[in-house]
């Protein structure tokens, strides 16, 4: 998880697309059925603050332990619908 952020991304097969969102939005993810990942990524915020929140949910999605988030943040996990 200490690699470049755009490095990881590659290697997990995450794609990000950017979109406008509200201030306090600062990033989604999604698992296809594929398996793949999609990462939301907020236009026009701070670079260090998509790093903080690309890199949570990436280990969030790998199941892997980070330490806790700087407040305000927070990873809300959100099951899919079953079907």
């Amino acid at each position: 998880m200490n690699a470049p952020l755009d490095k990881l991304l590659v290697e997990h097969g995450v794609d990000v697309v950017e979109i406008e969102a509200e201030p306090g939005f600062t990033g989604g993810a999604f698992r296809r059925p594929d398996g793949s990942m999609l990462f939301v990524r907020p236009t026009g915020r701070p670079a260090a603050e998509w790093e903080l929140a690309a890199r949570a949910l990436l280990g969030r999605a790998l199941r892997v332990p980070l330490p806790p988030l700087p407040a305000p943040f927070e990873v809300t996990e959100v099951p899919a619908p079953r079907a």
